[in-house]
Order: structure tokens, then sequence, then C-alpha cells
């Protein structure tokens, strides 16, 4: 008589390598990460996706409806009130949201981390001045204080990026300054200081790379804030300037038209909303799994 092999055990490990998979990475996570790995590939690659030029205009084709409210596949998210492709802007717009809040992020992550550095290293007095300019960084209004230099200053990416990077800086120099200081006292740190070893080495080669995590986790939160800012001060016509577009210029541009043609401003909106989710969903998830005292 021949026997059938049970394969139950098999089929347990399959469901446990599977609950396993996605205790580790939640559907939320997975769903976020691919949001984020679309549109990196959007930065790259979108003069070559978009199906149209984002400034061709067709006034044969204007106030075109996408084809979830009845339009056809020419334009799938429809057309503004000059012809212009909605989806081509879009893509467009997210290149240039995030290519700024990328850069701006960047800058206020290296400002923070110097100062926090610097802080930490010296202590006495340049410690004092540096929370002083912390302290005095917080008590700011960031919004306002961008309205009156972009009033002055005018209207330039360059200047936007810069100015945009004084966001947020005081949070990450205030981490940087405290992990820096724990770090410092540990041995591995105090060995290399005492063999002699410059403070760039100290803090470049060995302190950095052991608190990069908690800096890192830090930056995507700030990430987000970064784009509601620069789509902020585009809507109210002084961030990104036309011919070039944005997420904000976008959504500043529909709103003329949000009773009459809605979808030129839900379009941006939803990938601002989407966009800055799934960065503080990853951020949220990087700082639970990079934490000790949580697991």
């Amino acid at each position: 008589m021949t026997t059938i092999p049970d394969d139950s055990g098999s089929v347990f490990t399959a469901k446990n390598r599977a609950a396993a998979f996605f205790q580790s990475w939640p559907p939320g996570i997975l769903l976020a990460l691919a949001w984020l790995a679309m549109c990196a590939l959007l930065v790259a690659f979108a003069p070559h996706v978009a199906p149209y030029d984002y400034l061709a205009m067709d006034l044969r084709a204007r106030l075109t409806p996408p084809v979830f409210f009845g339009g056809d596949w020419a334009h799938p998210l429809g057309t503004d009130e000059l012809g212009r492709d909605v989806l081509s802007r879009l893509i467009t717009s997210v290149r240039i949201s995030l290519v700024i809040a990328f850069l701006s992020t960047l800058i206020a992550a290296t400002l923070g981390v110097s100062l926090g550095f610097l802080a930490a290293w010296f202590r006495g007095r340049v410690e004092q001045v540096v929370l002083m300019l912390i302290d005095a960084q917080a008590a700011m209004p960031f919004m306002i204080i961008a309205l009156a230099m972009l009033a002055f200053l005018g209207n330039s990416l360059p200047l936007l990026v810069i100015l945009m990077g004084f966001y947020g800086w005081e949070r990450i120099a205030r981490i940087a300054r405290g992990l820096a200081i724990a770090a410092s006292e540990q041995g591995y740190a105090t060995a290399v200081r005492d063999l002699g070893a410059t403070p760039w080495r100290i803090y470049g080669r060995h302190i950095l790379p052991n608190i990069a995590s908690t800096l890192i986790v830090s930056m995507t939160l700030n990430f987000p804030e970064v784009i509601l800012l620069e789509s902020g001060l585009s809507f109210l016509g002084l961030g990104v300037q036309p011919p070039m577009t944005s997420l904000g210029n976008m959504v500043g541009y529909g709103r003329d038209y949000i009773q009459s043609a809605p979808w030129i401003m839900l379009a941006p909106a939803a990938a601002i909303v989407l966009t800055t989710l799934s960065i503080s969903m990853i951020g949220d998830w990087l700082r639970d799994r990079f934490d000790p005292t949580l697991r």
C-alpha cells in the first residue's frame, strides 16, 4: 500500500514565513515604499515618462475631463485651462518638488549636524551660542520669514532651495548634539581620542556612523514638512515660478477652477498627501526599528 506524504508542515512553514515577512514589512510600509519608488523613477525619467511636454498647449482641448469624469484616454487626468496635459504637468511637478525637498533637507541636515557636533566638541560658550541659535530658530515663524525674504529678494529657484534649507535644522542640531555627547562618553570614542585622533576623524569616522540611523529618521520626518512648505509658498505665488511647475504651483492654479474643473487641483493635492504620508509612515517605521527601547 502506498502512502501519501503529508505536506501540512510545509504549508504551515509557508504561512509562518508569510506572517514573519508581513510582521517585518507591514502592508502599509510596502505600499509607501512602492509609491516612493515610483516617485523616484519619475524624478529620474520624467521627460521620458510624460506623454506630452508639460508646457504644450492645446486650446481646442482645454478643460477636458479625466477618464473617471467621462473623458478619453488621450488625457487620462484631463487638461487645464490652457489645454495642457495634467498628467504630464503632474509628473514634472513631482520631480521638481521632490528635488527641491531633497536638496533643502540635505542642507538642513548638513547645517544641523555640523552645529550639533560643534557644540558637542567645544562645549562651554560655543555650545551656549549654538543653543541660543537653536532656540531663536525654533521661536521664529518660518513661513512669515520665508514670505518676507522671497518678497524682498525675489523669486528664484536657488534662493528657494537655500531658504527652505534653513527649515528644521534646529531639530537635527539638537538631536546631533545630544547623540554626539552621549557617544563621546563611550569607550570607542574615548579610546580614539586618547590615541590622538583629530576631531574630524573622531566625529566623521566613528561617532557619525554610529548615530547615522537616528539622524536619517529625523531627516525623513523633516522631508514631508519641506514638501508642504514648498507647496504652501508656491500656492501663494512665492515659490516655483512659471513656466516651471510644482505640486503647490498646480494647486494654486487649480483653485480658480475648483467648481468647473476640480481635477486640476485634485491630482497634485492627492500627490502631496500620498507623498508626505508615505515618507512619514516610513520615518515612523524606521524609528521603531532603530530605537532599542521599542523592541
